[in-house]
């Protein structure tokens, strides 16, 4: 049976109380759990389960492994606290929903511009594009599509579009529905203002890089 993720309940929730489902060595495995391992190219939560620091979160099929340091004497059945790093959690979480706000004005504006590559750490979110040219030609169009979506503080609707095979999707009303199983903010308004900047990564890639400005 696979875990139940709480993240996608309350992305919010820092604290939670659960039980070891399984342990192999430095592994385990949680009934429930609130600690978000890397995928779709947002990293990972990082914090403790049962005051151990975790080193690696990693999905395993539906099910998530943590590597816990240090010698532990955890058994299946234990009742254990998990706890997240929640600003590193809630930057993670702002760059994720401004790359998305950012990716889906790209699709929108420039029609058959192609993601090539995403990556969303604590510092910063960036998106690569196979693109001809200097892409911070784009930018005015979209910095003024995004501060008109963050000024105006629409609600995310973030549910599952298939729960059996634990496929999700994030919506804004009126501006885009995008399938995305990762940790989303409740309003646009949460992201706040960003900076834009231009990687040249090689012949025909763009990348923009985004970071928060405060």
């Amino acid at each position: 049976m696979a875990v139940g993720k709480a993240f996608w309940e309350d992305p919010y929730r820092t604290e939670l109380a659960t039980v070891v489902a399984g342990v192999r060595g430095g592994d385990i495995t949680l009934e429930r759990t609130i600690f978000y391992a890397f995928s779709g190219g947002q990293e990972g939560d990082t914090g403790t389960i049962a005051g151990f620091p975790v080193r690696e979160a990693r999905k395993e099929g539906r099910e998530i492994v943590y590597t816990i340091e240090g010698p532990h004497e955890l058994k299946a059945g234990d009742a254990v606290t998990v706890r997240i790093d929640w600003p590193r959690r809630y930057s993670l979480m702002r760059l994720h929903f401004a790359a998305e706000i950012v990716l889906e004005l790209m699709y929108q504006k420039y029609p058959g511009v192609r993601k090539v590559g995403a990556h969303i750490s604590e510092q910063k979110a960036r998106l690569d594009f196979a693109w001809e040219g200097n892409i911070s030609e784009t930018f005015p169009v979209i910095e003024e599509g995004f501060r008109e979506i963050v000024s105006a503080d629409h609600a995310i609707t973030s549910a599952f579009s298939d729960p059996e095979d634990e496929v999700r999707y994030w919506e804004i009303e009126g501006f885009a529905r995008v399938s995305c199983g990762g940790t989303h903010l409740k309003r646009t308004g949460e992201v706040g203002a960003v900076t834009l900047r231009r990687n040249n990564i090689g012949k025909g890639k763009e990348r923009v890089e985004i970071t928060l400005s405060a």
